[in-house]
């Protein structure tokens, strides 16, 4: 059989370690998972369930599960994306959490092993990684959300750094968060796409306002953030000035990626299993179950060709681009089953997904937003 362009066949050798990986990582989960969660996290307060979060990511790096793809030398467990893939599978099996580390684990160490420096690896990856350090991503604002280049948000040069100034929006963990991956605008008068520079803020300094957006499902994800005039030094910029969308697009080409996929589809997958486990037996569903099984189960394949065509980067932008489609609309539908069809048992769960789920084909990049990259940069469509 002839292999296909960028695909890399596992060997003996490779198996045999994935094996032993799996089985590892299947005890552990199955002894870590907190009963708290697996059984109550419908009914758990939104304290509660960060709390629950927070330690996860404790327990993650305590059991060496962080950070499974990032190379050892800054970190990372050196493994393939293949383990992150094999992990979140028995992850969404054992119903684990998600933890608070994701937008540090996901898009601000991959932005910063492409772009950063080693003085700025060694200061953030290590906290990333434990735990104990909560990042949010200051992309998004009220006048520049899918239109990521026409961000308003304003970095002055001032003696040793830069003094921050604008609002951002729909910063998620910003109320919890450390430090912030933010794009600026350091030169009004250049071109689209060479005046922004990313940098690491520091959220917990004063001119930093943080107010809650409490979301139709009560809860409070996401924020808005006011700067005004926070400094944050040159040496916490990525880059050189100007070079800003040039990282942002390494930023989003990972919260858009088989990572963020895998974290989505642990989700998705346990919500299916809930939806089979109290619907299953009804004639009329099965149907409609079946085939949002089998969709769900297409959101596994999927990130599994992408991680196979790992090592060739215009495959497995090809690949990826679908992803945020495919998940975030499969999540909507299947929230709207489960509260169409809720029982007195599963009706707290169902409520909440639905109204969280909303949002999902927004967040990360609006799925309209999405179509237009596939289109053109995929498929070749003219503008």
């Amino acid at each position: 059989m002839a292999e296909l362009k960028g695909v890399q066949m596992p060997t003996t050798q490779e198996r045999n370690a994935r094996e032993v990986f799996t089985s590892a990582a299947r005890v552990w989960l199955q002894e870590n998972v907190p009963a708290r969660w697996r059984e109550n996290r419908g009914s758990l307060s939104e304290k509660e369930t960060d709390e629950i979060r927070h330690e996860w990511d404790r327990q993650l790096h305590r059991g060496g599960f962080a950070g499974l793809s990032l190379p050892k030398e800054f970190g990372g467990q050196g493994l393939s994306m293949v383990e992150e893939v094999i992990f979140h599978d028995l992850a969404a099996q054992a119903q684990a959490p998600d933890g608070l580390a994701r937008i540090g684990r996901i898009l601000t160490a991959p932005s910063l092993i492409g772009h950063g420096t080693d003085e700025q690896l060694a200061r953030f990856l290590p906290k990333i990684l434990n735990g104990d350090e909560i990042w949010c991503q200051g992309f998004s604002e009220p006048n520049a959300g899918s239109d990521l280049a026409g961000v308003s948000c304003r970095a002055v040069k001032v003696d040793g750094g830069y003094l921050i100034s604008g609002r951002k929006t729909w910063t998620s963990f910003a109320k919890m968060a450390h430090r912030c991956l933010l794009l600026a605008q350091t030169d009004p008068s250049a071109p689209r796409h060479k005046n922004l520079t990313m940098f690491l803020l520091d959220m917990k300094q004063p001119g930093v306002n943080i107010s809650p957006i409490k979301q139709a499902s009560g809860l409070t994800h996401f924020a808005e953030v006011q700067f005004d005039d926070v400094f944050v030094s040159d040496a916490d910029r990525v880059s050189t000035e100007g070079s800003g969308w040039k990282v942002a697009m390494t930023t989003l080409m990972n919260e858009r990626g088989g990572v963020e996929a895998t974290s989505r589809y642990v989700e998705i997958r346990s919500d299916m299993d809930l939806l089979l486990a109290t619907l299953g037996d009804r004639p009329d569903l099965r149907k409609q179950l079946d085939e949002l099984d089998i969709r769900v189960e297409l959101v596994h394949w999927q990130v599994s060709k992408a991680v196979d065509l790992e090592l060739d980067s215009p495959d497995f932008f090809r690949a990826t681009s679908i992803l945020k489609l495919l998940w975030s609309e499969l999540w909507q539908e299947t929230s709207i089953l489960g509260l169409e069809n809720m029982t007195p048992e599963t009706s707290d769960h169902w409520r909440l997904q639905y109204l969280e789920t909303r949002a999902s084909s927004i967040y990360s990049g609006s799925n309209e937003i999405q179509r237009n990259i596939i289109s053109e940069r995929v498929l070749g469509l003219p503008r």
